[in-house]
């Protein structure tokens, strides 16, 4: 179903005795909300306490799935339920817990990153700093002159010198996103369109994950027993 390095829905049994490195998964919020391994229920209390502070049940939505999606991706990378893989946040800046950059408390060794946006949602986990985000096909940057200030004035001028500046100046701001959300520039960047969620995509690190990912899924429940 993606265009990108991961696919999202049901399949076949697998198994995690050597569980993918890196992992990363692009898809719309509907079908996160929709699959069969997640829900809301998965988010811990802190995660819903600031859930209620979002007042715009589509921007809410949203923020569901790119959490609910980060939980699929740790869990295979890690090589575990959705369930058992516990997501949390720091800020670097005042040192609370709660909001600031993600990671995996039980697995340190493992970068995380997620990312929202009208309708859509994205994830990444892998071994060292990660970043990931997406946008619509159809969004376009601010002005070109807040642009100048976070970006390199020559990416700007060169992405404003084709005929449509538009696409081009969209694909260098996902691309800056996915960095900065790394905290690095020295990681591998890729940047790819899913045409059929009209997104543009762009992943730091999680080197290899564009390459070696299947559509593996997460391994059934097992069946009851004693009958």
């Amino acid at each position: 179903m993606s265009a990108g390095p991961g696919r999202l829905g049901p399949g076949p049994t697998v198994s995690y005795e050597k569980p993918p490195a890196a992992v990363a998964l692009v898809a719309t919020t509907a079908e996160v909300l929709a699959h069969p391994e997640l829900d809301e229920d998965l988010l811990a209390p802190w995660e819903r306490q600031r859930l209620a502070g979002i007042r715009v049940p589509g921007r809410r939505d949203d923020v569901v799935a790119a959490r609910l999606l980060l939980r699929l991706c740790a869990s295979r990378a890690a090589g575990l339920p959705p369930r058992d893989v516990a997501p949390a946040q720091r800020c670097p800046g005042c040192g609370r817990d709660g909001h600031g950059r993600p990671y995996l408390p039980d697995h340190p060794g493992l970068g995380v990153s997620y990312s929202h946006a009208d309708g859509l949602a994205a994830a990444a986990v892998g071994p060292g700093p990660v970043g990931i985000d997406v946008e619509p096909l159809t969004r376009r940057p601010g002005p070109v002159s807040v642009l100048r200030r976070l970006l390199s004035h020559d990416e700007v001028d060169a992405a404003r010198a084709g005929p449509d500046p538009g696409p081009a100046l969209l694909r260098l701001w996902v691309r800056r996103e996915a960095l900065f959300k790394a905290g690095t520039d020295d990681v591998r960047l890729t940047e790819w369109t899913d045409r059929g969620r009209a997104a543009v995509v762009a992943l730091a690190g999680a080197d290899g994950a564009h390459r070696a990912l299947s559509p593996a899924r997460s391994p059934a429940p097992a069946p009851p027993s004693g009958r």
